[in-house]
């Protein structure tokens, strides 16, 4: 089967102490292929530091000065593993290059002086490898994507709809004692009674006041939930993403100034506006916000940043938002286990999964996404991907055949379980 592949979709490392090899290395192989040259060990890495997400494909020299070819290898396997690696050597290496492959350092070796069209389909091959490699990893995230948005879906939905029905039952017992939470005072005004006969009367009105929190926000949290499932999303309104967080600080202005939190809007006003439904999408980052506050500590600090990403092959434009904190964070188990319906990190903050768990639907049913950053962060970070023109989801349609055969897959369940994706 012939297969055009595109050799300058990703670059060539070739790093070598050697000045005329490098220079000839450009020369020779700079029209055919995207090349990356250094002079040794250290300025390497940083090139592979920088363009990481470009390289498919290291050669490095084994002979150089300071740090040699197989631990530089070895540097760059750890930082990026998928990456192939080509150790250069001399004939007298050859024993260091078999040490290198039987370890996992490199991928292959060549041997100098090489020739140029061996080398050259040598090249090809590699990145060929390479791009294959990719597109078949990329494909198994997207596949394994689709059934993990399947399964929280699922049970998003579920506990959507057991917060409707339950809404309906217990809206009026709650409203009932919210009722007589409220007439209490006045009916004890009313009475007179006697203060000496009332020990402690501080603490009953402190009792009062947080019976009345408890009622209240059991009643928000039931209707929070039952909204979302109420009827279709219709994507109405196009909104700026910085006046959303705004009109969500200002809603927690008080609370903010009083644990003397800093949050920073760093959100360009000139984004592109996505279209959404603004019934639902109102209360996203309210419920952002709502979660990180559940776990920071007084005079923390928040930051709000976003970019606008443009159409690239199948992935529409779409507005990414960072969310980030310098809390404790929430671990990946935990944020795993926002689709149990009852999830709570402690006794003090059993709304935050189901809070987090709604935000996940109202980003979903934007046709969005939403993940949590690993790596370089001391709190909480999460990223936000909104289409500008979202595509409205359909469960069953999404993930199809795949669906099937992953639930009768046992391997990839018991991977799943393990958590070893």
């Amino acid at each position: 089967m012939n297969m055009d592949y595109d050799y300058r979709r990703f670059a060539i490392l070739y790093v070598d102490d050697e000045e005329k090899s490098l220079k000839y290395f450009g020369l020779t192989f700079g029209d055919t292929f995207r090349i990356f040259t250094a002079p040794n060990a250290e300025a390497g890495y940083r090139i592979l530091e920088d363009h990481q997400d470009e390289i498919g494909l290291i050669l490095s020299d084994q002979r150089m000065a300071g740090e040699k070819g197989v631990q530089f290898l070895e540097r760059a396997r750890r930082l990026r593993p998928q990456i192939l690696r080509i150790l250069v050597t001399a004939f007298s290496d050859l024993n260091a290059a078999i040490d290198a492959i039987n370890t996992g350092a490199i991928y292959k070796y060549i041997t100098k002086p090489w020739e140029i069209p061996e080398l050259e389909v040598t090249l090809k091959r590699c990145l060929e490898f390479f791009i294959v490699q990719s597109e078949r990893d990329l494909l198994m995230r997207e596949k394994l994507s689709a059934l993990h948005r399947l399964i929280i879906t699922d049970r998003v939905l579920s506990l959507g709809l057991l917060a409707a029905g339950l809404g309906h039952q217990l809206h009026n017992t709650f409203a009932a004692v919210q009722t007589f939470l409220e007439l209490a005072p006045e009916m004890s005004n009313h009475e007179s009674p006697d203060p000496a006969a009332m020990q402690q009367p501080a603490f009953w009105q402190d009792a009062h006041r947080n019976v009345q929190s408890q009622v209240r926000s059991v009643l928000g949290l039931l209707t929070d939930l039952a909204d979302q499932t109420d009827g279709p999303f219709q994507y109405d309104q196009e909104v700026s993403i910085r006046d959303s967080v705004d009109a969500a600080l200002a809603a927690s202005a008080d609370e903010l100034v009083r644990r003397r939190i800093q949050v920073s809007n760093l959100i360009p006003a000139d984004l592109p506006r996505p279209r959404v439904d603004s019934r639902r999408f109102g209360k996203l980052f309210p419920f952002l916000l709502q979660e990180q506050l559940a776990t920071l500590k007084d005079g923390a600090v928040v930051r709000f940043e976003a970019t606008a990403r443009g159409a690239d092959g199948l992935q529409p434009a779409e507005i990414e938002v960072f969310l980030s904190d310098d809390g404790p964070g929430i671990s990946s188990g935990a944020m795993m286990s926002m689709v149990d319906p009852v999830f709570a990190r402690d006794p003090g903050m059993q709304r935050s999964g189901v809070l987090l768990m709604a935000c996940y639907f109202i980003v979903y049913h934007h046709g969005g996404r939403i993940r949590q950053e690993v790596g370089g962060h001391r709190g909480l970070a999460l990223s936000l991907s909104l289409p500008l023109v979202p595509v409205p989801v359909d469960a069953a349609e999404d993930g199809g055949n795949f669906l099937v055969r992953a639930m009768t897959n046992d391997r990839l369940w018991e991977r799943l379980l393990a958590g070893t994706f």
